[in-house]
This record gives structure tokens, C-alpha cells and sequence, in this order.
């Protein structure tokens, strides 16, 4: 008897002013991507696929501006994200904390990540503009990879 998954949505949006957390994510997100290592298949063995993750759909933008435009199209087009990891600092432009306020206006029912390696903002400073609420998480850099896709996987399938 074939047990077949539950369809949630695994739309993911990156928005970080850095090309290199672009590829981390990507890495992280979109294994099936990267190409085999032949020495890795001699090694291991072939993988049957059975240790496959589910794949995720990973966009990107660059700056907030650009991201609140993409998750506006997405909204409009039916194909909302449904985790977005957000950088703290992205000059010259919004920073994660007013892109993410900006982007709830537009799809209050985003998971968002806040990701920083700083402390531009206190718990307390960031739940004062943002609200309380359990649609958003911290996520400190460097991360791990495995942390990046426990949370897209979990908050994807909120």
C-alpha cells in the first residue's frame, strides 16, 4: 500500500542583499540540484532516493522593496511563499525588520525567519513594530544548514 505525502506549500522566498547566503540557501534548499560526486556515489553506493528531502521552491530578491514586489505577485498569481527568510541589514534599503511589517500588510499569514548575525534589535525592540506572534522566528548567522531546513520545513507545513 503506497502512502502518498500531504501537499503543502514549499514556495520559499530569500531576500538578502548577499549573492553567497543566495547560493547557502540554495544549497541548503534545493539539493537535488548540485551535481553528484562520482567519487561520493562510489563511496556510499547510489541513493535509491528514499533519503530524498521533499524539494522546496526557492526564490530570491535582493532587497526588501524587491521582495515585498514578489510576494505581491505571488499573492496576486495564487502562489503565496510560505516561509520567508529575511535578512536584518540590506543597505542601502529597508532593513528585515520594516520589510517584514511591510510585507505582513500584503500577506499577514507569511512564516517569516529574521535572519542576523548582529544584534541590530532586541527581542523586545523587534515584537514592539512587529507584534508577538508565531509566524516569526530568529535564526542567527553563520547557520547551520540543518537549522535552515528544519525551519523551512516546519514553518512551510504550518
Amino acid at each position: 500500500m503506497s502512502r502518498s505525502l500531504p501537499q503543502f506549500n514549499r514556495r520559499v522566498l530569500v531576500i538578502d542583499d548577499s549573492l553567497a547566503i543566495h547560493e547557502d540557501f540554495r544549497k541548503v534548499l534545493c539539493p537535488e540540484l548540485e551535481e553528484v560526486d562520482p567519487f561520493e556515489t562510489r563511496a556510499f553506493g547510489a541513493s535509491d532516493g528514499s533519503n530524498r528531502q521533499v524539494p522546496f521552491e526557492v526564490e530570491f530578491a535582493s532587497q526588501g522593496q524587491q521582495g515585498l514586489e514578489m510576494v505581491q505577485q505571488a499573492g496576486a498569481g495564487k502562489r503565496p511563499y510560505a516561509v520567508a527568510f529575511i535578512d536584518v541589514r540590506m543597505p542601502p534599503g529597508w532593513d528585515g525588520v520594516e520589510t517584514t511589517s511591510r510585507i505582513w500588510q500584503v500577506d499577514p499569514d507569511l512564516q517569516v525567519v529574521i535572519c542576523t548575525a548582529y544584534s541590530d534589535y532586541s527581542w523586545e525592540e523587534m515584537t514592539a513594530r512587529l507584534g508577538r506572534s508565531d509566524r516569526l522566528v530568529i535564526l542567527k548567522k553563520p547557520f547551520d544548514h540543518i537549522e535552515v531546513l528544519q525551519m523551512a520545513s516546519a514553518m512551510s507545513e504550518k
